[in-house]
């Protein structure tokens, strides 16, 4: 990937690997402009997280990156926000960052990516769920706070589908995003899922492509060794639904370039 925007680090509890390593590796890649987007503090499910007074040292570590490899890689910072009603916190929302990526991973109290609730989808009427979940996509795109939609259809993560073809379940959501003028990232962590394929599907891709609406790529890394994995795969996703420039983020402001 050229542009790699979501990565994290070890400030939010469940990531392995130093900065350094993460810069290392997306330069042996390739990658030109490598983004952190760590897990952004918020007053929930905070072992999964950084803390509010660590944004300064994660921003730091970001700094010290920039300097130590400027010249061989763009190195960004941003943060992925939680999407969650009222746990939202301007201290994130307003902090000078180059791109904040809109997640949702939460319905209600449910962690519905995390292993240890995957019981919770039994019994579930799973069309009744999606349509909860890309409720929140659209209220999240509708507050106008974010440049980046992370990982779109995450609920897929399990290989938990719904009946409805989710390209209506996902309809309004996608109008939302458009009007708000955020690019949609293709995300490749969902191939080293139970679900083996990209975030967002084929069909949600599209009709993200018909919206005209712009990408830009994640790996999603947890750790040093997952960044840059399924690039050319990425890629030819991508080109397949005729995207020839994905977004970058810098202060806020979005550019495009071919990749």
């Amino acid at each position: 990937m050229k542009v790699d925007l979501h990565n994290h680090t070890v400030l939010c509890n469940h990531a392995t690997g130093s900065v350094n390593e993460y810069v290392e590796t997306a330069i042996a890649c390739g990658t030109e402009y490598f983004g952190f987007s760590d897990h952004a503090p918020m007053h929930y499910d905070p072992e999964y997280r950084m803390r509010f007074e660590e944004m300064d040292r994660y921003e730091a570590w970001i700094r010290e990156a920039q300097e130590r490899y400027g010249g061989r890689i763009t190195v960004l910072a941003g943060y992925e926000v939680d999407y969650l009603p009222g746990y939202m916190d301007d201290r994130v929302l307003e902090r000078p960052c180059d791109y904040l990526i809109g997640s949702v991973h939460f319905i209600d109290d449910w962690g519905f990516d995390n292993p240890e609730f995957i019981g919770r989808y039994e019994g579930m009427d799973l069309d009744t769920v999606y349509r909860r979940y890309f409720g929140l996509i659209e209220a999240m795109a509708k507050s106008g706070r974010f440049d980046i939609v992370g990982h779109l259809d995450l609920l897929k993560v399990f290989k938990f589908l719904p009946q409805t073809d989710i390209r209506l379940l996902a309809k309004e959501a996608l109008k939302a995003i458009k009007k708000a003028d955020m690019a949609v990232e293709i995300n490749v962590a969902g191939w080293r899922k139970p679900i083996n394929e990209s975030y967002p599907s084929p069909s949600l891709l599209a009709e993200i492509a018909e919206l005209d609406i712009p990408i830009t790529f994640g790996s999603d890394a947890h750790r040093p060794d997952q960044v840059g994995l399924y690039s050319d795969e990425a890629a030819a996703v991508a080109r397949r639904f005729g995207y020839t420039k994905c977004a970058l983020y810098r202060g806020r402001d979005r550019e495009l370039i071919n990749f």
